[in-house]
């Protein structure tokens, strides 16, 4: 009976040290899965938003209800970004780092100049295209400052020696003299819509030589008359809200703002059409911000406010958005919810 016990505790004894030295063998990579999924970084977002400022963010230099706090949110407890968002308005009239100083400082959080995109940002990409024409910019702020930062050579457009600066009621604006005799290639307008009827008047008022106090048409006027200095007339482009353009530029600098909060997750040679599920245009206008949505399609998605041009009760019957809130706290509050993150 005793030699059965041992040769009962022998086989045990096999059998523990055979099962020790299996887990021995895979432990050390069991070890290092565990540590890579420790260690690995947070899933991407699969949702991006876009905030329109004037209305929606502030009025005036102040900011609404519980803004500060609701975009606190987006943002983890160490103060860094978790949530890519971009504010996306046909305002500007100053740089976009300028801007983003500003927000910071209103908003208690840090906007990086890139979560900035203003109705001229996309100026930049002309550059190269007018290097050697004589363009004209004009607008609210200071048109100079933005086109100088953009690459343009204020100063001498062109070949040409710009020998005026004037002011013209609150628009800057820079022309050369003589400017009839020379084959104008471009007029880039800086500022919200509502100020290129009188940025426009001014123009043609005081440097085209037209009777002041004349009926204009805005830029369709412009674009008559200018048939009588160029050979080619000028050609109207809009470069702001609800153009599908501009959603396109704005997802796209989503995509590369996750890429930055994400190097891992993949890399830019990867990014090939959007990535995200949905992106949340938020604004308070219905005209601009939620038909530019509707415009832009898959992956845009509206939200309506009622803090600036909209104060319905009910959604708008000509563009109806997604859905409508009060402010956008409530906006962001929703956004959350549905994505499901705390």
């Amino acid at each position: 009976m005793r030699g059965f016990r041992f040769a009962l505790v022998r086989a045990a004894r096999s059998r523990s040290r055979a099962e020790l030295h299996t887990v021995q063998r895979h432990r050390p990579s069991d070890l290092a899965q565990r540590f890579s999924h420790s260690a690995s970084a947070p899933a991407r977002p699969s949702f991006g938003i876009a905030f329109d400022i004037d209305g929606v963010i502030l009025r005036g230099r102040s900011p609404i209800g519980g803004t500060p706090r609701a975009i606190r949110r987006l943002y983890s407890e160490e103060g860094t970004l978790k949530i890519p968002f971009l504010f996306l308005t046909n305002g500007g009239g100053v740089p976009e780092h300028r801007r983003a100083l500003e927000l910071s400082q209103l908003l208690g959080v840090n906007i990086s100049p890139k979560q900035v995109v203003h109705g001229h940002s996309p100026y930049r990409e002309l550059v190269k295209r007018f290097e050697d024409d004589l363009i004209v910019a004009v607008g609210k702020g200071e048109p100079a400052v933005v086109m100088s930062e953009y690459g343009f050579r204020l100063g001498k457009l062109g070949k040409q020696t710009v020998t005026c600066l004037r002011k013209c009621t609150h628009h800057m604006m820079f022309i050369q003299s003589e400017l009839k005799e020379c084959l104008l290639s471009a007029i880039l307008l800086i500022g919200e819509e509502i100020y290129r009827y009188s940025v426009t008047s001014c123009l043609l008022v005081d440097f085209l030589g037209l009777k002041k106090g004349i009926n204009l048409l805005c830029i369709l006027q412009l674009m008559i008359l200018n048939t009588r200095i160029n050979d080619h007339p000028l050609k109207y482009t809009s470069y702001g809200k609800p153009n599908p353009f501009v959603f396109k530029n704005a997802a796209n600098i989503l995509e590369k703002l996750v890429l930055s909060m994400y190097p891992n997750s993949q890399t830019s040679m990867e990014v090939k059409d959007c990535q995200f599920s949905t992106i949340y245009m938020v604004g308070d206008n219905p005209k601009v911000d939620i038909n530019g949505a509707m415009k832009a399609g898959h992956p845009w998605s509206s939200v309506l406010t009622r803090t600036g041009v909209f104060r319905g009760k009910d959604n708008d019957p000509q563009f109806p958005a997604d859905a409508v809130v009060d402010t956008v706290e409530d906006a962001i509050n929703y956004i959350l919810e549905k994505e499901c993150v705390q």
